[in-house]
């Protein structure tokens, strides 16, 4: 089967088949469980977007109000959104599981205040040095199907969340990195209750939870059943975990007990056992990388370079449009999103042909993003109909390259922070699917990152960019994002969760608050377009009724093949409202999942 981003798409169905492997939980929005008590009193709740809605100086929109709140509790200490940050991936660690933690990679962009451009912040997980281009290849050389490539220690990647965060703290962190674990120790320690998502994540991998005895303890109950909603957690193993970090730095996690417990889980799994070792954990770098950085209309748009290909598709789905006047068509009309559907798919097949780990092959990231190249791409793209094909271009400096289809599945985190100083952050983790490989090791969940390589190594001849191979990063749709207005302030800080979705996402709630001139929450509200080659898909639910009531007008542009499902959509951001001494800070939570925005 041709990958999602292959230029010849996939059926409806196996797209569908593709996202129930791991979507972690409902794709609509859910009742919010009782809060427990909060790590530090927030001041704002859900930020609204109607006229007069609460404003704050310094903000956290996370997907889980506890982490928000930890978030928050940074930032009363006098913390940066550094500090902010953190202190939120680590509550989500014990409290969104499903998604994400210090089991799985992340990337993270900044801007400091006063500092030119931002800094990017590579957490991307490793394959072990055992790893080779047929790890997901039968013994007859044919792809492993991913139902039997995900369980287990085969799909675990060397998790780089913890050194991600430690680099980038040393550089601008304010507190002390002990005090970022403060609020989810005392999580893990006191408990805490699980959310509607969490438990329809939990019903939905309770098999393959079963079979990692740490997991089933901490999730499923004694007859075997999956906890349910409202079920109280305590999640002793990882507060000592995370009480062993905080003391003794990112080497409490990639030397001693806790790394030779993930040795040990990931060769002794019951499911996929393989070799991941003490030098694999020890070698792990997490790195910090040139941003990806391009304008639209009057403002700069920055994110991550490779192993994402975030930051380039974003770009692209942008810059491609320049030429067309979103803002008079308007957020209603079908030719509006008509034309975010084509450019999308330009994006998404120069991404097949060149993105990869660029410490593995040379990625043109510049060529991919220089805007004469991008405006001639976006020549491609006109208002009264659809391209009969969407190929792959020649960005400068490209060289001839086999495809390369992704294969990600949707169960990722993404949240930001401001600090009152002028710091932002915006930063997305991940497990890869929901509860990662199923494994827990010190409480915490394994990622099952390594499925997001392409499962073919090579094709037409030659090497496929995301290929495995023992050290590799695998490419990541991972799309951290920050805007930037003509004086050089940051206007908006957004990421998404959804697997291939994710740049499709935040590109949408771009041109939601910059062309349509929407408040970041009703920007993230809006419905989800998302094309595989010549197959375009629309959100279903109470989001997409916007979307498919268009549906008619689509196919009458050209857009033969639709469908209308389930799309994994889950996004978070800040924007910043007003100006001078008087700007402040506006969130926005996705309504279809139980995150807010948290004030200080």
């Amino acid at each position: 089967m041709v990958g999602p981003w292959g230029s010849k798409g996939v059926g409806v169905k196996h797209f569908v088949l593709l996202l129930a492997l791991a979507v972690a939980a409902p794709q609509t929005a859910t009742a919010k469980p009782p809060r427990p008590p909060a790590t530090a009193p927030a001041t704002t709740a859900r930020v609204p977007a109607a006229p007069g809605a609460l404003v704050a100086p310094a903000m956290v929109s996370a997907a889980d109000p506890r982490a928000a709140a930890a978030g928050v509790a940074m930032l009363r200490q006098g913390g940066s959104a550094m500090d902010a940050i953190a202190a939120t991936l680590l509550a989500l660690t014990v409290v969104e599981p499903q998604s994400s933690g210090i089991g799985g990679g992340g990337l993270l962009v900044y801007q400091a205040a006063g500092a030119a451009d931002p800094v990017t912040f590579d957490g991307r997980e490793t394959a072990p040095a055992s790893a080779s281009p047929a790890l997901f290849l039968t013994p007859d050389g044919k792809p492993q199907p991913r139902s039997t490539a995900i369980p287990g220690g085969r799909s675990v990647g060397v998790p780089g969340n913890v050194a991600m965060l430690a680099l980038a703290h040393a550089r601008l962190g304010k507190l002390p990195w002990a005090a970022l674990f403060a609020p989810a120790i005392a999580l893990a320690e006191n408990g805490y209750i699980v959310t509607p998502r969490m438990a329809a994540g939990i019903a939905a991998k309770r098999d393959v939870l079963a079979r990692s005895p740490a997991a089933a303890a901490l999730y499923l109950n004694a007859d075997g059943s999956a906890k349910t909603a409202r079920t109280r957690i305590v999640n002793a193993a990882l507060a000592a975990t995370l009480r062993a970090i905080a003391a003794g730095g990112p080497a409490a996690f990639y030397r001693g007990p806790v790394a030779a417990d993930i040795a040990q889980t990931v060769g002794s799994a019951p499911t996929n056992p393989t070799v991941l070792t003490a030098a694999d954990l020890t070698g792990y770098h997490a790195k910090a990388r040139p941003p990806v950085c391009t304008s639209y209309r009057v403002w700069r748009v920055c994110g991550m370079g490779p192993p994402s290909s975030g930051g380039t598709s974003v770009a692209a789905i942008l810059k491609q449009l320049e030429r067309f006047d979103l803002a008079a068509l308007g957020v209603d009309s079908p030719v509006s999103w008509h034309l975010l559907a084509e450019s999308e798919r330009l994006a998404f097949a120069d991404r097949d042909a060149y993105l990869g780990d660029s410490d593995f092959v040379a990625v043109p990231v510049a060529g991919l993003v220089d805007p004469a190249y991008l405006a001639s791409r976006g020549a491609l793209i006109h208002a009264d109909g659809t391209m009969a094909s969407a190929s792959a271009g020649t960005p400068p400096g490209a060289a001839p390259r086999a495809a390369s289809p992704a294969s990600e599945i949707p169960s990722t985190s993404s949240f930001a922070a401001a600090d009152a100083r002028g710091n932002v952050a915006t930063l997305t983790s991940t497990v890869e699917g929901g509860f990662g490989s199923g494994l827990v090791s010190g409480g915490f969940v394994l990622n099952n990152e390594l499925t997001d390589f392409s499962f073919v190594p090579s094709a037409n001849g030659g090497p496929v960019a995301n290929r495995v191979d023992a050290g590799k990063r695998p490419l990541s749709s991972m799309s951290p994002t920050l805007v930037y207005d003509r004086s050089g302030r940051v206007v908006l800080a957004i990421g998404a969760a959804g697997g291939p979705t994710i740049p499709a996402q935040v590109a949408k709630a771009i041109i939601g608050v910059l062309d349509w001139h929407l408040a970041v929450q009703d920007a993230i509200a809006l419905p989800v377009i998302m094309v595989f080659g010549d197959l375009l898909l629309v959100e279903s639910g109470p989001q997409g009724a916007r979307l498919a009531a268009m549906l008619p007008a689509l196919k009458a542009l050209g857009h033969a093949r639709t469908a209308v499902v389930a799309l994994p959509c889950k996004a978070n951001g800040l924007e910043r409202v007003g100006s001078g001494t008087a700007a402040m800070w506006r969130g926005g939570a996705d309504p279809r999942s139980e995150g807010v925005a948290l004030g200080l």
